[in-house]
């Protein structure tokens, strides 16, 4: 049976693909809980509808990471720490701090989005990538200074 899912469904398909599925799975899984749509005439015409109303709202909000990505170029950001003589932190900055950080600067970005590869565990200058978008990254410079 082919049909259209509504929502992504795991080892099925994304949003909108036509999948060809067995009778009982579609009828007594997916339909009652309303995941997909019987491929119909009207549902492939809502299907297009759809498909390009995402198209064009992908691309404003790639648009929007390219700007938001422009703005952090010019930006450095600073962190007071104490830290022992060597340099070391007492403790370690990871990305939830640099998500607050970065929120009371005024960016709203989430910290599952800040590529931090290891936690930050002394002073200095750090280069920290942001995934804003699927398709854009941005770098930012943090600097990491003893209080």
């Amino acid at each position: 049976m082919k049909v259209i899912l509504k929502q992504d469904v795991e080892k099925l398909g994304k949003a909108w693909d036509v999948v060809n599925i067995k009778d009982g799975y579609a009828r007594n899984f997916l339909f009652p809980r309303g995941l997909i749509l019987a491929v119909t005439k009207e549902n492939l015409k809502l299907k297009e509808k759809l498909e390009a109303s995402k198209a064009v709202l992908e691309e404003k909000n790639k648009k929007e990471a390219q700007g938001l990505a422009k703005k952090l170029l010019t930006e450095s950001f600073t962190l007071t720490r104490e830290a022992t003589a060597e340099d070391k932190l007492y403790g370690s900055i990871d990305a939830q701090e640099l998500e607050k950080l970065l929120k009371s600067e005024g960016y709203d970005i989430d910290k599952k989005n800040i590529l931090l590869a290891e936690p930050i565990k002394s002073l200095g200058a750090y280069t920290v990538d942001l995934k804003l978008h699927p398709e854009v990254t941005a770098a930012i410079k943090v600097w990491i200074v003893r209080k």
